[in-house]
């Protein structure tokens, strides 16, 4: 069997519930023939090295670090009917989405658990002074430098009046926005820590040699001059099944309209309008 075959194949078992865009054989080859032929090989490389959270797999991690959660503070005296859900709403943002899929598979309504969006100033106000005391339990599906989610709880909590220790819940977070929100207060709560180690393409990961990464970086350049390694240049690996964070790299996410050069993950966003 040919790499190519190979990669393929391994590609359409491992990211068969991409909701973007279904990943077929035919996308998969005609990806990696974008690439020079001594790239290809690279690029299959860095295709092994994506770190994929499936719907099953994501719903497994909430409910399991929120189940751990909870026993936690109920040995602290915060029972459930003390626990504030909320969601973030940023650009593109997956919150709500995580959020339902928690209270539902949880069933944390049942058990007297409170929900609140961020953006809800007056009702947030309103559910913190009844409260009074708890925990706030923010849930999101992938949290990068921790800028976005930072700007959005700063603006919540100005609303929150009690005292209320405060959480992030969350599948996958960078190493880069522990340290952020750990500054602020927040504790983050995760399946999965996303090192600077895990990131062929970062400056601290030494997986390709110096003149690989270079050359790989380059076609990044050229495919988005703006962003090649995504928002920050974070050179993230991680995918989740609903769509590709901003902060993985260009040749994954391709143009916008997906030309001239079309990836492998776009984002929602970066595909073309489906006309009617």
């Amino acid at each position: 069997m040919t790499l190519q075959v190979f990669t393929c194949l391994r590609a359409v078992f491992r990211f068969r519930d991409y909701k973007p865009q279904p990943l077929k054989f035919s996308k998969v080859r005609a990806w990696l023939k974008q690439f020079d032929r001594r790239d290809q090989k690279t690029a299959a490389i860095l295709l092994s090295k994506i770190i994929y959270f499936s719907e099953t797999q994501t719903r497994r991690i909430l409910l399991e670090q929120n189940d751990a959660l909870m026993r936690r503070l109920r040995k602290a005296g915060i029972p459930p009917k003390k626990l504030i859900y909320t969601q973030i709403h940023d650009a593109g943002s997956s919150s709500p989405f995580m959020l339902n899929m928690l209270r539902d598979s949880a069933g944390l309504e049942r058990l007297g658990c409170n929900f609140i969006d961020s953006r809800d100033s007056l009702n947030l106000n309103k559910l913190t002074n009844k409260v009074e005391e708890g925990a706030i339990i923010y849930v999101d599906d992938f949290v990068g430098t921790g800028d976005q989610f930072s700007e959005a709880r700063d603006f919540a909590v100005q609303s929150v009046v009690g005292n209320f220790a405060e959480f992030l819940l969350v599948p996958s977070i960078c190493e880069e926005a522990i340290y952020k929100l750990a500054a602020k207060g927040i504790e983050a709560i995760t399946g999965h820590i996303h090192s600077k180690a895990e990131r062929p393409l970062h400056d601290q990961c030494a997986l390709l040699d110096p003149e690989t990464k270079m050359r790989i970086r380059n076609v990044c350049e050229e495919i988005n001059k703006r962003m090649p390694l995504g928002y920050k240049d974070l050179a993230t690996m991680v995918v989740l099944y609903r769509n590709s964070p901003n902060t993985i790299p260009a040749l994954f996410r391709g143009n916008l309209n997906q030309l001239p050069f079309a990836g492998i993950f776009p984002r929602i966003t970066d595909l073309p309008e489906r006309t009617l």
